[in-house]
């Protein structure tokens, strides 16, 4: 990383930053060594920040700690991924007139030319460590020199490897480092979109997406058609009508499988491909998002002997996980689980999954009528999609299962409603159901940046927090750090609003109560709401107070 190591060797001794001695004896116990700087880092004679600073002294550039830098959004578009690689170099801001960059080594003067040469711009070089720019050049574009590992990623179940320059092939290099790239920072989401000029390639990642890279406009249909064959179920030929398929890989040591979607767009066929990261997934009530009292209460629902327990929420709000957290803590050799989902997204070991087949007649209502002959102890429907599904899980939680489903309502007093409309009978829905949960997803603060931060006027109100109660909390906001490519934010955490069907709601559902009505006497009865939820979670210092406030209703 280092250039003219000896030269450097005796900036730090005239900095008084290294004993003369220990270098003596280096050199003498290793004579012609090249890289004496690199081996007393490695040794612990010196750190990295004081050789940095030294640098910096010497160079007239200023040393910048990008562990804790905080990126502009886009910065990396300013300098191309295969020069940020070959000079190891970060870029940190650019006014329009210069470009700032980042480098470990900035007494190179002959690199610093190069740069401006090939970049043709008026630059500004900043100083950091090279355990900084490797962990942001991770960070910005994905992966660091040397980092890739196409050649790990095989599609499993395919007919023989593929040849060697197969594999060599740059199409499928590029497609494999997507996948790796995505994979290894935990991505949930990867979008594969044309632009009028370009290939955009874009990351979910704690439900909020990045752009990742831009690749020339040539490539979409090679890109597209790769993709396509990894999932041996889509017609490369055809690009005018949407089609689904799943691929599942293995990439390194980790199992994945993805579901790939593809939709004809003004520009070309885009690609969205969902990872489900069979290693990554938590299946555990505990690590949900559940505060103590929350999860004892929910505890008790799931050992139930019968009825059914509804997860609602929007697409991606973390139902399905909860759904399995709750099969995780029931499995047991004397109990008899069979689900039914449309696609089975993890295989849960002792358990009985059966996926949806609509196009040969399998569909939520035939599968669940043939799960009832198989005397079931406990039932999972992935979601209640029509009056038949949704009858027909009534009936099982009448007849002595426990049923486990899932909804599309915004809140949980809201699904009475939503199945009343289905055309399942009220005085039904009040027998069957024993408790409904609206959930939302929220990310969780980064442990290692969090820092107290003090909560507007705004702020306090929309939470329901009287000023003068403000004074002695502690709330904590985001700051960004090499950890959670500086977003403040690492891992999410469900908020829950838990609607319990005792002998009064029972009464006010067969008397045809409205939703708010329903609504107000479960929150007189003690039901916390969503945004109730997220505040203590605020206050317990796992989330921020604009992570709330932005996906949450006022009550």
């Amino acid at each position: 990383m280092y250039s003219n190591q000896t030269y450097l060797s005796t900036l730090l001794i005239e900095a008084g930053e290294i004993d003369a001695q220990v270098v003596a004896q280096l050199r003498a116990d290793q004579p012609g060594l090249d890289n004496e700087v690199d081996t007393l880092i490695k040794q612990g004679a010196i750190t990295e920040d004081r050789v940095a600073k030294v640098i910096a002294t010497n160079s007239g550039s200023p040393r910048v700690d990008l562990s804790r830098y905080v990126f502009p959004e886009g910065i990396e578009t300013r300098c191309p991924r295969e020069i940020a690689e070959k000079y190891a170099i970060i870029p940190l801001g650019d006014d329009g007139n210069e470009l700032s960059v980042c480098i470990a080594d900035a007494l190179n003067f002959d690199t610093t030319d190069s740069i401006t040469r090939i970049l043709g711009r008026q630059l500004v070089f900043y100083v950091a460590t090279p355990t900084e720019i490797n962990d942001a050049m991770l960070s910005l574009y994905g992966t660091t020199s040397g980092d890739v590992d196409t050649d790990v990623v095989t599609v499993v179940g395919a007919e023989g490897a593929e040849k060697a320059s197969e594999a060599d092939a740059p199409i499928i290099k590029l497609t494999n480092q997507i996948l790796s790239d995505a994979v290894k920072q935990g991505i949930s989401d990867i979008h594969i979109e044309p632009m009028e000029k370009s290939l955009r390639v874009r990351y979910r990642l704690d439900g909020k997406l990045f752009e990742a890279a831009n690749h020339p406009k040539r490539l979409l249909p090679a890109v597209i058609a790769r993709y396509k064959v990894m999932s041996r179920s889509m017609k490369i030929s055809e690009k005018r009508i949407p089609q689904d398929g799943r691929i599942q890989l293995r990439i390194g040591e980790k199992e994945v499988d993805l579901r790939v979607s593809s939709v004809p767009s003004n520009h070309g066929e885009s690609i969205v491909m969902r990872i489900l990261n069979k290693s990554s997934v938590s299946l555990g009530l505990d690590q949900a998002g559940f505060l103590s009292d929350d999860l004892d209460l929910f505890r008790e629902l799931v050992t139930l002997p019968d009825g059914i327990i509804l997860v609602t929420g929007p697409t991606g709000s973390g139902k399905t996980t909860t759904l399995y957290s709750c099969l995780n803590e029931i499995n047991k050799p004397d109990r008899k689980i069979i689900t039914v989902e449309d696609p089975v997204e993890y295989e849960l070991s002792g358990i009985n999954q059966v996926m949806v087949r609509s196009d040969i007649g399998m569909t939520f209502a035939a599968a669940l009528r043939a799960m009832l002959r198989q005397a079931p102890n406990i039932i999972m429907v992935g979601e209640i999609r029509d009056a038949e599904t949704a009858n027909i899980s009534i009936n099982a939680a009448l007849t002595g299962h426990l049923v486990f489903s899932t909804l599309h309502t915004n809140d949980a007093t809201s699904s009475v409603a939503r199945l009343a409309d289905m055309g399942v009978k009220k005085f039904l829905i009040a027998s069957a159901v024993r408790a409904i949960v609206a959930q939302r997803l929220v990310r969780r603060l980064c442990n290692n940046c969090k820092a107290p931060v003090q909560l507007t006027e705004v702020q306090l109100k929309s939470m329901g927090i009287s000023p003068d109660k403000a004074s002695g909390l502690e709330t904590f906001g985001p700051v960004g750090c090499g950890s959670c490519r500086q977003s403040g934010y690492k891992g999410r955490l469900g908020i829950f609003e838990i609607f319990l069907l005792d002998d009064e709601i029972r009464h006010l559902i067969n008397n045809d109560l409205s939703a708010p009505q329903l609504r107000k006497r479960a929150r007189d009865l003690g039901m916390r709401t969503l945004r109730e939820d997220g505040v203590r979670k605020v206050l317990a210092g796992m989330t921020s107070a604009e992570e709330i406030l932005s996906s949450t209703q006022e009550d």
